[in-house]
């Protein structure tokens, strides 16, 4: 059994690397270091990709790691390097979409049963005004986008993705995100543009 070699440029991704040492790796030598190569091409990408999604460093490692050992348990060797990612960030985006699912599901509980525990309703929320701090105002527009807008902007600018990458990591061709992300600044152009005149 070989152990894939430490990433020294992401400390914080070795809690990663050892949650698949673990696991069964191919077989023969050449698709252990074909698959080690993999990894470590992808790694980062894949990390940064599920942090996205989750918003939690120690989720999004575990995330990883499972994806990594499904893709140990599953990886086709012979595919093509770029077929092998589009397949790598598929099983990343069923991971994350098992993980909400199990996130969100809460046991249901009758009116009365929340009631009797205690539950006095929902609380009143305090009237937040509208700042002016550039962060905010990119997320109140982020979050206007439709999603698939805000997925390529937050790829784009968020976390520093190249048109390439935001591609795989979507699963998009190189020109849809070009026009996806000329559309979306358009319409963030313009939803800035109403709450400036609106204020």
């Amino acid at each position: 059994m070989s152990t894939l070699h430490s990433n020294q440029e992401n400390p914080h991704l070795a809690r990663v690397e050892r949650g698949i040492a673990g696991a069964r790796i191919p077989r023969r030598e050449e698709d252990v270091q074909q698959f080690q190569t993999f990894y470590q091409e992808n790694l980062g990408l894949i990390y940064r990709y599920v942090y996205s999604k989750v918003g939690n460093r120690e989720e999004a490692e575990d995330l990883t790691s499972q994806i990594f050992i499904k893709a140990i348990r599953g990886v086709d060797t012979e595919r093509g390097p770029r077929s092998m990612q589009k397949w790598l960030f598929q099983v990343a985006r069923t991971t994350i979409a098992d993980y909400w699912r199990v996130y969100y599901r809460v046991s249901t509980n009758s009116l009365e049963e929340l009631l009797e525990d205690g539950w006095e309703g929902p609380a009143e929320e305090e009237y937040k005004p509208v700042s002016s701090m550039p962060t905010e105002r990119v997320q109140r527009i982020l979050q206007a986008l439709p999603e698939h807008y805000r997925e390529v902007l937050t790829c784009r600018f968020l976390f520093n993705l190249s048109i390439k990458e935001t591609a795989l990591s979507l699963g998009l061709t190189e020109a849809n995100v070009k026009v996806l992300q000329f559309r979306a600044l358009k319409r963030a152009a313009d939803l800035e543009h109403i709450a400036i005149i609106s204020k």
